[in-house]
């Protein structure tokens, strides 16, 4: 039976000032379908959802679930809008990195938490960025999301004095090696105090930028 496999963490909310996410890849129908009656009642941000999988799911459980394609993630159960200041700003270098920065925003959402989104400002077209500079300086934490050289965590590290989060994607060519690259890339900036989250990692990225704001407001 699939309730044998699952114990969910209903206390990470008071530890960590988030609650459970579920990780939706690798799990089969059974699986899903046994997290989310167990959750019925409360709230769940579920990533890596593929319309398949959801497509799977009991209809009752399914037309619980507000699902966004893009970043494959589905919010089930009732979640309120975001509101209050916009601290949080997400800065991707290319359409291609759109899925990864989506799920950062989607979760940031899903906790309540406002972004702004700036897609399309990578270093090959580095006017682009500069157009957007100011703005993206107003905010205390930025999370920068991209793939092939990942040169734009770096760029943003040397012009923003808030925190940055660099989210290198598998997006890329041949040496990109599905993200190596611009992992390694993040992770030598020369810009100081760039803070680097796993390939395609946009629900750990937002998670940190979550934990900062936390941080920042009780001092603890």
């Amino acid at each position: 039976m699939a309730e044998r496999d699952i114990k969910l963490d209903i206390e990470r909310q008071e530890r960590l000032g988030f609650n459970e996410a579920i990780l939706c890849s690798g799990k089969s129908s059974d699986h899903l379908a046994t997290i989310l009656e167990q959750a019925e009642g409360d709230s769940l941000l579920l990533t890596r959802l593929i319309p398949e999988a959801l497509e799977s799911l009991p209809p009752n459980l399914k037309r619980q679930i507000d699902y966004e394609p893009l970043s494959r993630t589905g919010f089930f159960g009732n979640v309120t809008a975001p509101g209050g200041k916009t601290e949080v700003a997400i800065v991707t270098a290319g359409t291609s990195d759109v899925r990864v920065s989506r799920e950062a925003a989607r979760t940031l959402a899903y906790h309540g938490v406002p972004c702004l989104e700036i897609a399309d400002v990578g270093v090959a077209g580095l006017w682009r960025l500069i157009e957007r500079i100011d703005e993206i300086k107003r905010h205390c934490i930025v999370i920068v999301v991209a793939g092939f050289d990942a040169a734009l965590p770096s760029v943003v590290g040397g012009l923003v004095p808030g925190l940055v989060i660099a989210v290198p994607t598998s997006t890329g060519y041949g040496v990109a090696r599905g993200g190596e690259t611009a992992l390694f890339s993040s992770l030598v900036s020369c810009a100081p105090g760039v803070v680097v989250v796993n390939i395609d990692n946009g629900y750990g990225a937002a998670c940190a930028a979550i934990r900062a704001l936390r941080s920042r407001i009780t001092g603890k």
